[in-house]
């Protein structure tokens, strides 16, 4: 078994007043050449959007793209012709394929939104453009991975085009669970958003993250009330 860790005050860190965000991984003028990506992971930012503020339209292409809302409301709107706001406990995806161009706004001019925004290299290049968004029932995470997203259009949750698989859990002190990987060769990546646990025998905080590979499974133990997000990904960056 590899890991690395990645603790939360060791991220790209940008405060613009309207947006506050931290950087898992080399994002806009933060780049460390250590932390580039993890497998196909290439984006983990975890951003605090003030009321009123927002990204006006810009383009992405050839890029898996992941939205969860974690406090407050999203407002969306893209050239696909899709409008609408994404809140907690709702997760967004949108594959850019060939080209699409977006605006995230927070919807509340009051009230900040904090949000992870999660970019997945795919295994298809120059798709047709598609969004997605669906509402998860957070009771179906109370000490269980709830899985939200896959590989599979008909498997439980949302779909890329990717072979990763994402699972969300509201663990309370003490839970202990093992999670198997799915696939042969993936990596997994593990990020704290709340709380306290202990991966691999290694402790982790609020924030911090973990990658994993070389492994089939490991064990995942709570040491306070904690969420979590595990995002198993291959490590394989080809085509």
């Amino acid at each position: 078994m590899n890991t690395i860790v990645h603790k939360a005050d060791t991220r790209g860190h940008a405060n613009h007043g309207w947006l506050n965000a931290h950087h898992t991984f080399s994002f806009a003028n933060y780049h460390d050449p250590e932390r580039v990506h993890f497998g196909v992971l290439r984006v983990l930012n975890d951003d605090v959007i003030q009321g009123g503020g927002g990204f006006g339209m810009h383009p992405h292409d050839n890029m898996e793209i992941i939205t969860i809302p974690l406090q407050g409301a999203l407002e969306h709107k893209d050239s696909m012709g899709n409008s609408g706001v994404i809140r907690k406990n709702e997760i967004q995806v949108m594959s850019a394929g060939t080209g699409v161009f977006h605006s995230e706004f927070n919807k509340s001019t009051s009230e900040a939104v904090n949000l992870l925004q999660i970019w997945v290299f795919p295994n298809k290049r120059d798709v047709e453009p598609r969004y997605e968004q669906i509402a998860f029932d957070p009771k179906e995470r109370h000490n269980r991975l709830q899985q939200v997203l896959s590989p599979n259009p008909d498997d439980e949750g949302m779909w890329v085009y990717q072979d990763t698989w994402f699972h969300r859990g509201n663990l309370d002190q003490g839970f202990e669970t093992r999670y198997q990987l799915k696939k042969k060769g993936n990596g997994l990546y593990l990020f704290v958003i709340e709380g306290e646990v202990t991966v691999a025998n290694q402790s982790l905080e609020r924030r911090d993250g973990m990658g994993i590979w070389n492994a089939d499974q490991f064990q995942l133990q709570a040491n306070t009330q904690a969420e979590v997000l595990l995002m198993e990904v291959p490590m394989d960056l080809a085509y």
